[in-house]
């Protein structure tokens, strides 16, 4: 199974099935050739990429997991 992702704007909109390669799939989901880098610093001051600002949207990017039970 091949990882998928989702993102969360600033706004709270979301965007699901990004697949594989979520900046693509939201550059082309918003028409745009180019995103920019997103970061957010912990604590100690290190940086963290958690996903690209794209068309005026500052989207942090999950990755999806299914909730396998077994029985």
């Amino acid at each position: 199974m091949s990882k998928t992702y989702m993102a969360i704007d600033q706004f709270n909109h979301t965007e699901h099935n990004l697949g594989p390669n979520p900046r693509q799939a939201l550059m082309s989901r918003y028409g745009v050739k180019s995103a920019e880098p997103m970061y957010q610093d912990d604590k100690e001051g290190s940086a963290y990429h958690i996903g690209w600002i794209v068309a005026k949207h500052w989207f942090q990017v999950f990755e999806v997991t299914p909730m396998w039970v077994k029985r």
